[in-house]
């Protein structure tokens, strides 16, 4: 099974501000019969990194500067989303809170640090897709059971 990953999980210097996160528990994702599709849906909307940070605001995404964004997480999250079909990706590991990538809670926009539930734009967009998506905080739970149906899938 092909698994779309949040570059920044697997190490990549793709975040906002330059760095990334590395998936803590990495040795046990790549211990599963997975092949792994990095992407950065802000990098694919054509923003640079670093960039300013941005949050979700209404239906919109805004840096701290005031800057309205969507126009490139949309088209970020439309190029996951053919990267996700090309490659026949039937889930997603996504970077959690994140405006692109939070999946069930993202900041409030006010650049305060609170939390609203929600998702990012890209994630969004690959769930309502079909695509199961997941973040570091909730992958081992999510993928076991996809996992299993894949190998279900194959043995009929």
């Amino acid at each position: 099974m092909r698994l779309l990953i949040s570059a920044c999980l697997l190490g990549l210097p793709c975040r906002y501000d330059g760095t990334s996160k590395p998936l803590p528990d990495l040795p046990r994702l790549l211990a599963l019969p997975l092949e792994l599709v990095p992407f950065c849906p802000e990098q694919l909307g054509g923003l640079p990194t670093p960039r300013p940070p941005a949050e979700r605001r209404g239906g919109g995404v805004r840096t701290r500067d005031g800057r309205n964004v969507t126009e490139n997480y949309a088209r970020g999250a439309e190029a996951a989303l053919r990267l996700a079909r090309l490659l026949h990706c039937r889930a997603a590991l996504c970077k959690a809170r994140s405006p692109a990538c939070g999946c069930g809670a993202v900041y409030d926009g006010s650049f305060s640090g609170r939390l609203v539930p929600g998702d990012g734009v890209a994630a969004d967009r690959l769930r309502a897709a079909g695509l199961v998506v997941c973040t570091e905080e909730n992958w081992q739970a999510a993928l076991p059971p996809l996992l299993q149906k894949e190998g279900e899938d194959c043995s009929t």
